[in-house]
């Protein structure tokens, strides 16, 4: 990575601090990459349908928007991410509470091993954290794979694609794209560098 793509890098400012902006569309339509997939997976995976984890979605990025301003990294509060996953466990719980007795009977009709709604409320201390965070850095890894994308030449970035991400032989590449082996082993090795920075990059403006 050359020393202006580094500190390009290092100089943009954090993700979080920029949502203050609600005019910034561009930082929240990034943030709503990066996010959507966890909060609509604790949702579904909670029991919820398909249109309820949509209005999870909602209520949840409503509230980020409310109350973004005023969030600050506090050891008492916790990271972002950790409140986020309450928060959306909590609009969960409220899904369920606000179902019609009927619909639970009929959740419940399908699935012969389903336990009571009351029951599969998540409770916001003992959600699947270690899922939350694995999925968090599958999203922040395509985030930083897509950013990576736009900033390297096409071909460079489909032999990295094939050799580091799909794991194709190298000379299985090497006959698909025109490139010499050689020539692939460095293009790997400059863009795996640069896909880690751009992923610390994230998790650092992410907080």
């Amino acid at each position: 990575m050359s020393f202006e793509q580094s500190n390009s890098l290092l100089t943009r400012a954090s993700l979080l601090f920029r949502l203050r902006d609600w005019k910034d569309a561009a930082s929240w339509e990034e943030f709503y990459r990066l996010y959507r997939k966890l909060v609509y997976g604790l949702a579904r995976r909670s029991g919820l349908s398909h249109n309820e984890a949509e209005e999870v979605m909602q209520d949840v990025f409503k509230r980020v928007a409310e109350t973004i301003h005023s969030f600050e990294s506090d050891p008492q509060r916790g990271s972002f991410r950790g409140w986020l996953m309450n928060l959306t466990s909590w609009r969960v719980a409220d899904k369920f509470r606000a179902r019609r007795p009927e619909e639970h009977h009929v959740a419940i009709g399908r699935d012969k091993t389903a336990t009571g709604s009351v029951e599969r409320i998540p409770d916001p201390q003992t959600s699947d954290e270690t899922t939350w965070e694995d999925e968090w850095q599958r999203n922040v890894l395509d985030v930083a794979l897509a950013r990576l994308a736009r900033r390297v030449p096409a071909k460079q970035f489909q032999a990295f694609d094939l050799y580091a991400c799909q794991n194709w032989p190298v000379l299985r590449v090497s006959r698909e794209l025109g490139i010499n082996p050689a020539s692939i082993y460095l293009i790997s090795h400059r863009l795996t560098k640069q896909l880690k920075a751009e992923v610390e990059n994230l998790k650092a403006q992410l907080g």
